[in-house]
């Protein structure tokens, strides 16, 4: 690429659009945005420099936007803030890649037709995640559009991890374990060795802890187990989603209580979690300034079933070299990296609370906002990675753009 090239990623959820601008060969971070409230309420658009100043804002008092709205005027702001800088590429984070899909790959109609088809298998992710790709086929039909995968870095685990125990006539179907926030954790295997070179080639578990939560085990940077399996309501309890739960519940919710699908994925996707668990919110911050014993209650069990999966990885790796803690709670929620530290003194994790409390700004081994919190004398490495599953994707658009 050339410093006047860039790259635009785009992650696209069901009422928000985010993007971020890249330029040069470095992919220096130049700005970014989003638009959110789509389809209900007061559509709103916010864009922000590299240094994260507020640079423009738009809202729409009217009707609220759709996708296809939405990506008409990022476009068209874009084609009026881009400085000389040429659009080379676009790239989308996607959730789901299936059987077929194990790296970026260029997208055209017929990719996302196939892409289409496993929609439900990502009910609520999919279908967004596709539809500014097909407003742009519309709109900018002559630039290069990525798709990234946030199944495609599990592609790598061992095929006993992948399995479940049904009948192959099922297996063959596509129906296996295939592990999500792949991106996230593809970025913090890439800086993980410079942050930590003790890290290098180790075992280490990562957790992606946000509205969407997951742990994953890593060996050398590859990935070897994750908590999230079919779908992306597996594993940990999240901002709205149930994680595991048995099977028979499902049955249960059908045969006893006479719930349609409908009604159950409603339940499962958006009804659960910590919002179900303590009635009040979905989000972390509220819980933990709440006196509610409900609330507590949300956060114990997260924290709970946390340490038994790190338990579960630890135990597929072989042991244990490093932890890392990504995404917004994960980041941003001393109380629970504590209570997860603790809980995990069995594997001989230590934390140093003044570091865990104080964040990047006072910490000594703050390295681009990552940092460590484990203490001296922690026999694990413990440290705090930010997400950045947007540089990743803009990687991995330049690479398939110059190769």
């Amino acid at each position: 690429m050339r410093a006047d090239d860039a790259v635009i990623v785009i992650n696209a959820g069901s009422s928000s659009i985010k993007f971020s601008l890249y330029a040069g060969a470095e992919l220096a971070l130049r700005a970014k945005g989003k638009i959110e409230n789509l389809y209900a309420g007061q559509t709103r658009f916010v864009a922000q420099d590299a240094a994260g100043s507020e640079s423009a804002s738009h809202a729409w008092p009217g009707a609220p936007l759709a996708h296809d709205e939405a990506m008409h005027y990022l476009v068209q702001y874009a084609q009026g803030h881009l400085d000389g800088l040429n659009v080379v590429a676009i790239g989308h984070r996607i959730v789901h890649g299936g059987t077929e899909f194990s790296g970026p790959v260029k997208l055209d109609a017929d990719v996302a037709a196939r892409l289409e088809r496993l929609s439900p298998l990502a009910p609520l992710h999919q279908p967004h995640n596709l539809a500014p790709v097909r407003s742009i086929f519309a709109l900018a039909p002559q630039v290069l559009q990525v798709g990234c995968f946030d199944t495609a870095f599990h592609t790598a685990q061992p095929p006993l991890a992948q399995a479940f125990a049904l009948p192959p006539e099922i297996t063959e179907q596509g129906v296996r374990r295939y592990g999500f926030h792949g991106l996230s954790y593809e970025y913090i295997a890439s800086v993980l060795p410079e942050l930590d070179g003790r890290l290098a080639g180790k075992r280490v578990v990562a957790a992606h802890l946000g509205n969407g939560a997951s742990m994953c085990a890593m060996r050398g940077g590859r990935s070897v187990a994750s908590t999230m399996g079919f779908t992306a309501i597996d594993g940990l309890p999240m901002g709205t989603r149930c994680g595991s739960v048995d099977p028979g519940v499902v049955l249960y919710l059908m045969d006893e209580l006479k719930m349609a699908p409908g009604d159950i994925q409603r339940l499962l996707y958006q009804q659960s979690g910590l919002l179900g668990v303590s009635g009040i919110s979905s989000d972390m911050r509220t819980l933990e300034r709440s006196s509610d014993p409900r609330a507590k209650l949300a956060i114990d069990l997260m924290v709970y079933r946390i340490g038994r999966e790190l338990g579960s990885l630890t135990a597929a790796l072989g042991g244990l070299d490093g932890i890392v803690f990504s995404g917004g709670i994960g980041e941003n929620s001393a109380s629970l990296r504590s209570a997860v530290g603790r809980d995990a003194a069995w594997l001989g994790v230590q934390l140093d609370a003044a570091a865990n409390a104080a964040g990047p700004a006072a910490a000594a081994s703050a390295v681009g906002g990552a940092f460590r919190i484990s203490a001296a004398g922690s026999a694990v490495p413990v440290w705090v990675v930010p997400a950045n599953e947007e540089l990743m994707i803009a990687r991995h658009a330049q690479s398939l753009l110059e190769a």
